[in-house]
């Protein structure tokens, strides 16, 4: 038996919408394929950009695209990405499949992108192989209104007024393929190129600086201390895989107990971020610098025959489950969290859609991203949660994951059942508020296994969910095992 107390009428942290964000490498068919088909294909597009996918990515309602990377952002020059396609250079992709990036996706097509999805655009800046001057005259080029060579040069280039760009990451990843650097060197060299990204034509830039590689607290502690003043955001990247970087699992074939494994590794999400946000905590308690969880998910080996660098990875009601687990690790850090972005959107790691040629299926992710759309700048509701363990060996985690925000007078309870071998029952009582209704969705498949293909899009798919029981204050739900749901709760 679970318990479930729901204080609703004390409010903690607003869950910015932004945890639900996207981010968008040029990394195998993510970029080309994925969004990007070019005017002339016979997939049907609007500027390039395949309608069915801008069509079910929209309604995820997006916050957040980040783009160009990755490791690619740290090789690639802006400059080769924009003006007539037939005139932009092409080049080598170096670390991603070591293949030829002809640069038909650039700047422009990226805002275009952004525009129809209704997303901000979120561009991380070269500082590895980069310089200053070039981050500089990017920022100036998309943003500026004045009279300058960029501005001059976007126009010419079709674009008359500046985008508003509002996020910029000051490097990527600059402990490892951003330059194998020093937390010293970067902190300095942050300070740098931050300098030249400047606010121009009314456009506030919200600056983000390279964080952390998952434990590394030196890093967070050297940044915070030495360039805490300069940045609006401190990065921070963590995956879920089931056993080395040698050999990351399977991601349709494997049992209970690496079920179970993967499981428990995903609560590492909240000792990192708590950890982590101790340190930020000393050098900024009154938290300004937001904690921003710009690549996190599951990372699979590549499914057979196809690129080990293009990172291709089926999507199963276990990753749905490792998406549920860390929005509701999120949602319980969101004075600090302000911003995450599941790696990728589309055909890399834990994707919200998988495409071949004109076809195109969901993941069991993409619905988790859609049943969750209630929390998105919601009022986070304090609550209790206790119960039943799942077990595997010596092992244990809790059976069930629980998330309830307030918006619009209703509440969306969320609720995550790890446990594949049995269902759960959790007694809810709901304090503070009077609830006259519930609805109820459910993602749930017969094995945890369980995927969408081209040929069954509809193996692992939300339906409506009628086992929550209400009863003046007190709710009682029994969910089916290794499921998710999400309850609409209307206040009377």
């Amino acid at each position: 038996m679970n318990t479930l107390i729901i204080n609703a009428d004390q409010a903690g942290p607003v869950i910015n919408k932004n945890i639900y964000g996207h981010f968008a490498e040029h990394l195998g068919r993510c970029i080309y394929e994925g969004f990007w088909v070019g005017e002339d294909s016979s997939i049907v597009n609007t500027k390039g950009l395949r309608n069915d996918v801008v069509g079910a990515m929209k309604k995820l309602n997006p916050p957040v695209l980040r783009w160009p990377g990755g490791c690619f952002a740290d090789e690639y020059h802006w400059k080769d990405g924009i003006g007539p396609r037939e005139g932009r250079p092409s080049i080598l992709n170096t670390h991603w499949g070591g293949v030829v990036e002809n640069n038909h996706f650039g700047t422009h097509e990226f805002f275009e992108l952004c525009e129809q999805l209704g997303a901000e655009p979120y561009i991380c800046g070269n500082v590895g192989s980069g310089s200053v001057q070039e981050m500089q005259e990017w920022v100036e080029y998309c943003t500026f209104d004045g009279e300058s060579p960029m501005t001059k040069w976007r126009q010419e280039n079709g674009r008359e007024a500046p985008w508003k760009l509002k996020y910029f990451g000051v490097g990527n990843e600059n402990w490892g393929c951003g330059g194998t650097m020093r937390p010293e060197y970067y902190a300095d060299e942050y300070r740098r190129f931050q300098t030249y990204v400047r606010h121009l034509s009314g456009n506030k830039v919200f600056k983000i600086a390279c964080g952390p590689n998952v434990a590394d607290y030196k890093w967070t502690d050297v940044l915070m201390e030495r360039a805490a003043g300069h940045m609006n955001g401190l990065s921070l990247h963590y995956y879920t895989h089931g056993g080395d970087w040698g050999d990351k699992g399977n991601a349709t074939e494997f049992s209970d107990t690496q079920y179970h494994h993967v499981l428990q590794r995903t609560q590492l999400m909240d000792e990192l971020i708590t950890r982590h946000s101790a340190i930020m905590d000393r050098y900024d308690p009154k938290k300004r610098v937001a904690l921003i969880v710009d690549e996190w998910g599951t990372w699979w080996n590549v499914e057979a025959g196809t690129n080990p660098g293009f990172l291709y990875q089926q999507n199963t009601m276990r990753d749905a489950l490792v998406a549920a687990l860390n929005f509701h690790i999120f949602h319980k850090h969101a004075e600090r969290v302000q911003m995450a972005n599941i790696a990728q959107t589309i055909n890399v790691l834990q994707a919200m859609i998988l495409t071949d040629g004109a076809r195109m299926t969901l993941t069991p992710t993409y619905h988790v991203f859609e049943m969750f759309k209630g929390h998105h700048d919601a009022t986070s509701l304090p609550l209790h949660l206790s119960g039943d363990e799942f077990s595997s060996g010596d092992q244990k985690i809790a059976a069930v994951s629980a998330s309830a925000s307030l918006k619009d007078g209703k509440i969306l309870l969320s609720l995550a059942h790890t446990d594949n071998s049995r269902e759960a029952t959790i007694e809810c009582e709901l304090r503070g508020a009077n609830i006259s209704g519930v609805s109820g969705r459910l993602l749930h498949a017969d094995k945890t296994q369980a995927h969408n293909t081209f040929d069954a899009p509809n193996t692992v798919a939300p339906q409506e969910f009628n086992e929550a029981k209400l009863n003046g204050s007190k709710l009682s739900v029994t969910l089916p095992a290794a499921s998710i749901a999400t309850l609409e709760l209307t206040i009377a």
